[in-house]
Parts: structure tokens; C-alpha cells; sequence
């Protein structure tokens, strides 16, 4: 299924932190917080102005990205959990050596 956020809504795929602390200790499920970080998986096209023009996402698809802990509407999407949230609410877009690093490539 092909979803398309609206407005200025982004669709994110949250990336999974290591499952193991620096010190070897490894956290059980229920103990783990939500991921803050993610890839842009789908854009809207933009937010609607009052005058009638429109402003045009400064994110893309496959952006990375860091957004806040309690932001967006967590959704279920074919049996993978998603995270539709505004272009407001992401924080930073993650680029070079720091991307790289937590993403584990």
C-alpha cells in the first residue's frame, strides 16, 4: 500500500537503537525507550499558506532525521510501525559521520 501523508506531514521509519548497553548490559523490551531518530519514508506536499500559495517541505524522502520523544501519531501500516508527524516537529536532519555512525554503516 502506498501512503501519502498530507500538508506538511512527514511519514517516518523509526531506527532501532543497539540492543546493548556500553557496559555489555542487555535491556529487555519493556524496558527500552522509543527510538528519536528515523528515516523520512514519504512527504506531504507542503503546507497550505492563508494566502493560497504553498510552502514547500524542506525535507525529502530518505532524509535522516531526530525528532522529539512524545511527537507524531504512531500508526501500523502493513504489520511495520510507522510514525506520521508535522515538518514542525522534527528537530534535525542528520548528515556525514554522525548518521553513519548511528545507523551502524
Amino acid at each position: 500500500m502506498k501512503l501519502r501523508p498530507l500538508h506538511d506531514r512527514i511519514l517516518v521509519r523509526r531506527i532501532d537503537a543497539a540492543e546493548q548497553a556500553k557496559g555489555g548490559i542487555i535491556i529487555p523490551d519493556t524496558a527500552k525507550e522509543k527510538p528519536q531518530e528515523g528515516v523520512v519514508v514519504a512527504v506531504g506536499n507542503g503546507k497550505l499558506l492563508e494566502n493560497g500559495t504553498r510552502l514547500e517541505m524542506s525535507l525529502k524522502e530518505g532524509d535522516h532525521i531526530l525528532f522529539g520523544k512524545y511527537t507524531g501519531s504512531d500508526v501500523k501500516i502493513e504489520g511495520e510501525e510507522l510514525l506520521i508527524l508535522r515538518e514542525d516537529d522534527v528537530l534535525a536532519v542528520t548528515e556525514g559521520a554522525a548518521r553513519s555512525k548511528s545507523s551502524g554503516k
